[in-house]
């Protein structure tokens, strides 16, 4: 072994190895009932008189550590059967009427008070459950872990019901176990905390306190104690769904298309899950937010296909997998005198699985496959108007596993293969890594990091590494840390993640203060120093050197506010692909800063405001860019929110396009930059009125416009530099603007169980003729030549197996006795 990895080796086992004390931890005993507990927030039943309380919650946020003042007590209660764990909380605030209650949709916290529950099943101290609860009686659920923190797209079904009295609030849940991960130990021990946020304070308590000197929150929770025995019922759900669509423009009649199919979730044990989805419909997921790309990689999109953001935790260690890759549209390639008739949006997934969980010991195992099937488009010959199908997508299959093994209560090494394998000679990829995340056991010092190997086989195999270390002290007022990325020039892991720069090394580092605790000016306070450096692998050339200090801050208020200054004090080089090997052009050195505000959005009327501004070492050249987003809200049920972007880079260098010529034997092309200016502009609308916690009305519009206009051609230079370019040159400017509106109705009529209707309209232009009229760009963009509509409903219902097997069994129906309301 190399002197350098044997010495790292050591300095991460020594740090792993370190023990220091913690603060103590609450432990709450519950006990069991065969008690049927009906979720109405009345708390009638017998076993709530008895059960134990937890109490005496202590502020996060904004005065760290502080007693929750006794008008505001908060008691908590915990009990347990075969099926599901209880909990009944009594938020107390003299105050009532001033308790904040908007309606939001689910998974969206808005300006409301909130209940939460925090559950690890394995206490070890790295993931949570989270289950929350608002006055308004909407409910947000969240997997967190300490590498990936909040993940909102993970659902759960489970029951709730909050309720406003006249000495506060309370909140009864139902948590099924299916909801959960733990281990089949007979007695369990798990890791717990409780939450309370009192909005119009922004004021955040937890029943065990989170110490903000600590960089971790899932190790500070308090124990469970007293679930043993449980039998638990069988994990099969059943989602089958239906929907129809009507497609329409101008160019073709309306066409109606049905689609079905059905998610199964099935419980190997209480720890294991395997999900699948049989003939998936993507149809209603959110647009793209697509804008005109200039440079020489993919614009990044989110996702937003549910199958492939829930509890994915797993499967994003290392970073290899970027889901849209799964589905996407195909790359056709085609000659001079061939053109493609149609090119489908995407490819059409057969099926996906993923089965995941751990161990008693500590072992995360995670499996992801999905398989698309064989896609063909039309090609016409230009030359003889002859047409023929080709294989631009073979049938594909993609496949992801992980090992993670925690420890320590806050560590983890993880074994990480990403696979994807298409018939016939198409290309296929393998990728594989090892991560590690280190931390001692006060969390005071962390050392993670990466080692991945790349091998594609095509026309030519290929092998590529990339690796990272890192250091960081994460405890106190004043952390630290420091790390190196190194990418070989052949390392590839695009298809089935995402990489855009290779054959490079990095060196940066970090120093930062916080203040712990509020001054008399301040509820927050931190500010940063940075400094990342880039340099191309072979031959040293910098491509990237920044240095940049930063803060962020928070009023007595709750207004938050922050800016930053950034310099580049260097030229730097840029390796573009489409430049050829090893050609790059240089950057000057340029200087920078950026400011942001956003008032405090418990008021009706809050903003978001941030201005930023770069100049180069270069004259004219010059960037700015401002963002505004204005909000109010009518009342707790309805909410409008506008944002504006605008951007305008003058005399900007970049590449446009490469032209074949013979003055040039090196390569027999010139490569030529455009002398430009980039302006953009985005206007997006979003409102949302709710009749109630489970049902709702959402808008969403957006108008993107931007243009690219070449004002002169550059010449690149084998040196990197630019000269004027005097030959002619075919048209390079571009225009390009997109609309897309969604309009949604949303209807929880079940646990679990959803009928949402959507109408829809898109459209898009582009042009190399620029027409800078903002009026003339709506107009050419609504009318009805251009737009793209949709209308569809869908509809999915969650079926309990156990529900299935119990009313197959039942014989007779009682009717249950009234309940006395107070």
């Amino acid at each position: 072994m190399p002197k350098f990895h044997s010495h790292l080796l050591y300095v991460i086992l020594l740090v792993a190895g370190n023990v220091f004390s913690q603060n103590p931890k609450k432990t709450l005993v519950t006990q069991s009932t065969t008690e049927k507990i009906t979720i109405d927030g009345r708390f009638d039943e017998k076993i709530w008189a008895t059960a134990n309380v937890a109490t005496d919650f202590l502020m996060v946020e904004p005065d760290n550590g502080k007693v929750i003042a006794p008008e505001k007590k908060t008691e908590v209660k915990l009990v347990y059967d075969n099926e599901a764990v209880y909990i009944a909380a009594t938020l107390y605030d003299d105050e009532p009427r001033k308790i904040m209650k908007q309606l939001t949709q689910r998974d969206v916290f808005g300006s409301a008070d909130h209940f939460g529950v925090q559950i690890n099943g394995y206490n070890d101290g790295q993931q949570e459950f989270r289950f929350f609860v608002s006055a308004a009686d909407v409910q947000i659920d969240v997997f967190y872990t300490e590498s990936n923190g909040e993940d909102f797209s993970w659902n759960a079904i489970w029951d709730s019901k909050a309720r406003i009295t006249e000495f506060g609030w309370v909140v009864e849940m139902k948590i099924p176990y299916a909801a959960l991960r733990f281990s089949t130990a007979s007695k369990q021990t798990w890791g717990l905390n409780f939450y309370r946020e009192i909005k119009r304070k922004n004021g955040k308590y937890t029943w065990n306190l989170l110490d903000n000197k600590i960089n971790s929150e899932s190790n500070q929770a308090g124990i469970l104690e007293g679930i043993e025995n449980i039998n638990t019922p069988t994990r099969l759900f059943l989602i089958p769904y239906s929907s129809f669509y009507l497609n329409a423009n101008d160019s073709q009649k309306t066409i109606g298309e049905f689609k079905g199919g059905m998610d199964i979730k099935y419980g190997i044990n209480d720890a294991f899950t395997l999900d699948a989805i049989l003939i998936p419909d993507f149809g209603q997921t959110k647009f793209d937010n697509v804008q005109l790309n200039l440079g020489a990689f993919e614009q990044q999109f989110d996702e937003n296909r549910a199958f492939f953001t829930e509890g994915t935790d797993l499967f994003n260690k290392g970073n290899l997998l970027y889901t849209r890759r799964i589905g996407q549209a195909p790359s056709v390639q085609t000659a001079e005198n061939e053109t493609a008739v149609e090119v489908p949006g995407s490819t059409k997934l057969i099926n996906a699985v993923k089965i995941s969980g751990r161990t008693r010991g500590g072992l995360g195992i995670g499996f992801l496959n999905a398989i698309s099937e064989k896609t063909s488009v039309e090609i016409k010959n230009t030359d003889t108007n002859e047409t023929s199908l080709r294989t631009v997508a073979p049938l594909t299959n993609y496949n992801v596993m992980v090992l993670d093994q925690r420890f320590n209560k806050n560590s983890s090494v993880s074994l990480v293969n990403t696979n994807v394998t298409r018939n016939g000679s198409f290309r296929d990829a393998n990728v594989s890594a090892l991560v590690w995340d280190l931390n001692t056991r006060s969390n005071s010092f962390q050392a993670l990091g990466n080692f991945e190997y790349s091998n594609v086989n095509d026309t030519k195999d290929k092998e590529g590494i990339r690796s990272f270390a890192e250091f960081n002290k994460t405890k106190g007022k004043i952390r630290f840390g420091a790390g190196g990325f190194i990418v070989t020039q052949d390392f590839d892991s695009n298809d089935l993640g995402i990489n855009f720069e290779t054959g490079y090394y990095n060196l940066y580092g970090n120093v930062s203060y916080r203040i712990l605790n509020p001054t008399k000016t301040l509820n927050m306070f931190q500010i940063f120093f940075n400094n990342f450096n880039q340099f191309q692998k072979e031959t040293g050339l910098v491509i990237a050197n920044n240095y940049n200090v930063n803060f962020n801050a928070r009023t007595k208020q709750n207004h938050d506010f922050g800016a930053g200054i950034n310099i580049d004090p260097l030229e730097t080089h840029e390796f573009d692909p489409r430049l050829g090997i090893n050609n790059y052009s240089i950057n000057p050195s340029r200087y920078g800063g950026w400011f942001y505000f956003s008032s405090n959005y418990n008021y009706k009327f809050a903003f978001d405001l941030e201005p930023s501004y770069t100049k180069h070492n270069e004259k004219g050249r010059e960037l700015y860019d401002i963002t505004f987003s204005p909000r109010y809200r009518f009342s707790d049920k309805l909410l409008l929110v506008y944002s504006f972007y605008g951007f305008k880079y003058t005399n900007d260098n970049g590449y446009v396009t490469r032209i074949d010529t013979d003055m040039n034997p090196a390569t027999s092309e010139d490569v030529i930059f455009g002398y430009r200016n980039v302006v953009s502009y985005s206007n997006t609308i979003s409102a949302r009125y709710a009749l109630n916690s489970n049902m709702s009305f959402t808008l969403l519009a957006r108008h993107y416009w931007s243009y690219s206009e070449n004002k002169k051609y550059l010449l690149l230079q084998p040196n990197g530099r630019l000269v004027d370019y005097n030959n002619p040159v075919i048209n390079q400017n571009q225009d390009f603007s997109t609309w897309n509106l969604d309009l949604t109705y949303s209807w929880w009529f079940a646990p679990g169980s959803q009928i949402s209707v959507l109408y829809r309209n898109q459209s898009n232009r582009f042009d190399g003729i620029i027409t800078k009229d903002f009026d003339y760009n709506v107009k050419s963009l609504l009318n009805d030549s251009a737009l793209n509509h949709t209308f569809s409903v869908s509809i999915k219902y969650y079926i309990d197996y156990n529900s299935l097997k119990n009313f197959k069994g039942s014989k007779t129906f009682t009717k249950p006795k009234e309940r006395m309301r107070f």
